[in-house]
């Protein structure tokens, strides 16, 4: 706690109560305190700091009057909830409205040969039912072979054709959890993820993600042990929305304390293929070939090919492709055909286009780089090796109140708190590389113009950084 306040008192400020209320609540809104988050007790607090335990204990009593604190006696105190800043209005859409708040490019090139091909193919199914509840047998054998070759052992027994990756997990919960069981989630994450928990009448349980230092993997062994999650839920591979990608020396850790946890894991690889300074085939090892059988890897065409082909697919041990499949009957009856053999047939030789689709993107990426440098310089961010987004740290906390301004000015952008489990990131912003280049620099100046009208006249934040 006191590594995380820093320097918390204001330029040595002598209001150090309200000063340390002050930080706590920032690190509420960027994140780092998640809900739930138990505080130390006042004494240690105070010995930790330096500081009177009269100090610590009146900026509680700030804290907890604001609501951000929650305290019980006997129980200690817990950060009990961040501020609801309210959604953003959606404007009404039209062709001058730049969509910057989904992660979704285009359709790769080929998509329309690809459909002539199993157009052609489609003749030989028609004479069938039609319900494929595991899949096309090419297809699963195409996504068996991607695996093999990027170090994971597959078959396409293995493998299990779904309605996207989003759709896989929604899978793997029916078929692990129940109402009030836990899942271990990283904080920040995609948006529904946490809505597909609580839907199935689970309980997501924070990993806070460093933007900077990526997973505090001690952190997740502890949550592992006193959580006891029955699912956890992982986004190893340029992490939606910070970008990052766990090494191999990580994965072989993590995979080691969700083996001996014995705790099934969700292994999200949306956005695997587009590793922009690399081949993906080159990259670390599949988290799943360090979890073992306690993997469920899923997966997804929509990032790589495009999203309205609507189809992923889960890789996991027979068992498991069994067991999920067996719960699967109740929600649907399997994938589209048409689509099926359309993404079969782009499989069939994937590298090409996937190639091609690695290009594009990294030009994008480097397009809204350029461009957040030029009009945005005291908004700061990591370039990501790989994804889809920046994630950008803001000069202060401002994330919804600007995501209400931009969509005044045609833009529409998803604010920080969307990435939270419950609330925070105030203070950060996602920004997709996934429009055309000319939209991308666009969306970026009606930006600009959209953090000045919310950001209080000759505003300036001493903690600012270089943009790298």
């Amino acid at each position: 706690m006191a590594t995380l306040l820093g320097d918390w008192r204001r330029g040595g400020s002598r209001r150090g109560a309200a000063d340390l209320a002050a930080a706590v609540e920032l690190l509420v809104l960027d994140g780092q305190l998640p809900v739930g988050t138990r505080l130390p007790a006042e004494r240690e607090l105070a010995d930790a700091l330096g500081v009177s335990r009269t100090l610590v204990a009146a900026a509680l009593d700030r804290l907890r009057a604001d609501g951000l604190v929650a305290s019980r006696r006997g129980a200690g105190s817990w950060i009990a909830a961040a501020r609801d800043a309210g959604s953003v209005p959606v404007p009404e859409r039209g062709a001058d409205l730049i969509d910057l708040a989904r992660a979704a490019p285009p359709a790769a090139a080929g998509i329309g040969a690809a459909v002539d091909v199993a157009r052609r193919a489609l003749t030989a199914e028609l004479a069938g039912h039609g319900y494929t509840a595991q899949g096309l047998a090419d297809l699963r054998a195409r996504i068996a072979e991607r695996y093999r070759a990027r170090g994971l052992p597959t078959t396409p027994d293995q493998v299990l054709v779904t309605n996207g990756a989003h759709h896989g997990f929604a899978l793997a919960l029916r078929a692990f959890t129940g109402p009030g069981d836990r899942v271990l989630v990283e904080q920040p994450c995609y948006p529904n993820t946490p809505e597909a928990i609580r839907a199935a009448h689970a309980q997501p349980v924070p990993a806070p993600v460093d933007p900077v230092e990526g997973w505090d993997l001690p952190g997740i062994e502890a949550a592992l042990r006193q959580a006891a999650p029955r699912l956890a839920y992982l986004d190893v591979d340029f992490h939606n929305p910070t970008g990052l990608r766990l090494d191999a020396e990580g994965r072989e850790r993590l995979g080691a304390a969700l083996a001996r946890s014995r705790t099934p894991v969700v292994v999200d690889e949306t956005v695997a293929e587009l590793d922009l300074e690399g081949d993906p085939v080159a990259g670390p090892p599949p988290l799943a070939a360090f979890a073992g059988d306690w993997a469920i890897t899923v997966g997804s065409a929509a990032k790589s090919h495009w999203g309205g082909l609507r189809l992923g697919w889960i890789r996991a041990a027979e068992e498991v492709v069994d067991r999920i499949l067996a719960s699967r009957y109740s929600i649907d009856l399997g994938s589209p055909v048409l689509e099926q053999l359309v993404l079969a047939e782009l499989l069939t030789d994937p590298e090409p286009l996937l190639a091609r689709r690695r290009t594009e993107v990294r030009e994008l990426r480097d397009v809204l780089v350029s461009s957040v440098r030029t009009h945005l310089p005291d908004w700061t961010f990591r370039v990501p090796e790989g994804g889809l987004s920046l994630w950008c740290r803001l000069p202060e906390p401002m994330s919804t109140r600007l995501g209400v301004a931009a969509a005044s000015h045609g833009v529409l952008v998803a604010p920080g708190p969307r990435f939270a489990i419950r609330g925070g990131f105030e203070r950060w912003l996602r920004l997709p590389f996934a429009q055309r280049a000319d939209r991308l620099d666009e969306a970026v100046r009606r930006l600009a113009v959209a953090a000045a009208s919310v950001r209080p006249s000759g505003a300036a934040n001493a903690l600012d950084v270089p943009v790298t």
